[in-house]
């Protein structure tokens, strides 16, 4: 057991690296309590501390250890038909973003999914303001959001920026939104993991032995977040996602 634990050399960070690298975990677990958005913030991070591509391997398990905790305690407010919609085309995603993610360049990648989730939260913002409060029922919303979503998890765990964007537009309440989210990444993340391991090869038992010091964090940052989130009003919240969703968008861009 302790040579399992004992951390491969590429692993072996400085204090400040392993700092860096516990605040990334215990902003996981604040973003899958349901505040939406921050995701990029962990990625940034967890990024910093790790290699870029080795990054991705180190924050998949942490979020599907989240994932976990949201499934339990929002499974009731979930909505399915919103999730049905969306996850076909997030596997095929994933499924084209594994194939194609090696030859991208990052900085283009970045840079036009910066412009796409900033032309989406522009859109969300002018459905916000207008008087009409219906919600778009074009096939091709759901079948971009969705394909977009899986494309982006694949290559940087970013999609949370094109749920966001969905859920918001399918005017979904606050739990309702996070209840939904948390099934939707839970099979998604679940879907993903053969690709990580078999195909990219940026899971491994190093790298788990990297999550399991981190994972405590996760579940303090989820608690955390579980009685931020009860003081949130539900407009509020609407607003906060689509702040931080544009946010992250120019975090992104800056990277």
């Amino acid at each position: 057991m302790s040579e399992f634990l004992e951390l491969a050399p590429q692993y072996q960070l400085s204090n400040t690296s392993w700092a860096i690298a516990f605040l990334g975990a215990f902003i996981i677990g604040i973003s899958k309590a349901g505040i939406k958005g921050i995701s990029i913030i962990t990625i940034t991070l967890l990024a910093l501390a790790f290699e870029s591509q080795a990054s991705t391997g180190i924050v998949l398990p942490l979020l599907m250890l989240g994932d976990i905790f949201a499934v339990i305690y929002y499974n009731r407010h979930a909505q399915w038909k919103f999730l049905f919609k969306l996850l076909p085309w997030m596997m095929l995603g994933v499924v084209v973003g594994n194939y194609i993610g090696k030859d991208v360049l990052p900085s283009t990648f970045k840079q036009v999914m910066a412009f796409i989730i900033l032309g989406s939260v522009i859109m969300m913002f002018w459905w916000e303001k207008r008087k009409s409060k219906a919600v778009p029922t074009q096939w091709w919303f759901g079948t971009l959001m969705g394909f977009m979503a899986g494309f982006t998890t694949m290559l940087g765990n970013l999609a949370g920026a094109f749920t966001n964007i969905y859920f918001l537009a399918m005017r979904l309440p606050k739990d309702q939104f996070i209840g939904t989210a948390a099934w939707l990444y839970f099979i998604i993340n679940i879907f993903k993991l053969p690709f990580h391991i078999f195909s990219w090869g940026t899971i491994s038992m190093e790298s788990i032995a990297v999550n399991l010091r981190l994972f405590p964090m996760v579940v303090i940052g989820f608690l955390v977040g579980i009685k931020i989130v009860e003081k949130i009003k539900n407009q509020f919240y609407r607003k906060m996602i689509l702040v931080l969703t544009a946010v992250g968008a120019i975090l992104i861009f800056l990277k």
